[in-house]
């Protein structure tokens, strides 16, 4: 009896690794046919972020796919920057792992955007890549 009531949170910790683990794949299946849109898109726990153009559109992972889709033009979008915490990375720098990170859309009115990131090199890469399309889209000041 006392090694059966032993293995009962074992079988609580499978049940609930198996949940958790359906959950994941359905929110990654859903993710899949709303990046199909896309020309560009990621994904990880914080984050879906699609780009099509200069329109990022990004919002939370749900198994029904990524709901309260947030958009910007990139053409309306003055900095782009990394964060780490709470302050901005230099461009060169090395983002430490388990270091919070998210990429911030500052507008000219300062209204301002931040999409989560797990990986602090993937934000680096997208925020170079925003930067160099957001150069294409704005034409030159005269």
């Amino acid at each position: 009896m006392e090694r059966g009531l032993l293995w009962l949170p074992l079988l609580a910790l499978f049940i609930w690794l198996a949940w958790a683990g359906r959950t994941e794949y359905q929110k990654l299946e859903a993710y899949k046919v709303w990046a199909a849109d896309f020309e560009r898109a990621k994904y990880d726990i914080y984050a879906a972020l699609g780009q099509q153009g200069t329109l990022l559109t990004w919002g939370p992972p749900t198994r029904q796919g990524p709901v309260a889709d947030r958009q910007v033009d990139l053409a309306t979008i003055t900095r782009i920057e990394v964060y780490g915490g709470h302050r901005p990375l230099p461009s060169d720098a090395q983002v430490p792992k388990g270091c919070q990170v998210c990429l911030r859309l500052t507008q000219a009115d300062g209204r301002h955007w931040d999409i989560p990131f797990t990986d602090g090199d993937l934000a680096q890469r997208w925020g170079d890549r925003l930067q160099a399309d957001q150069a294409i889209a704005q034409p030159p000041a005269a």
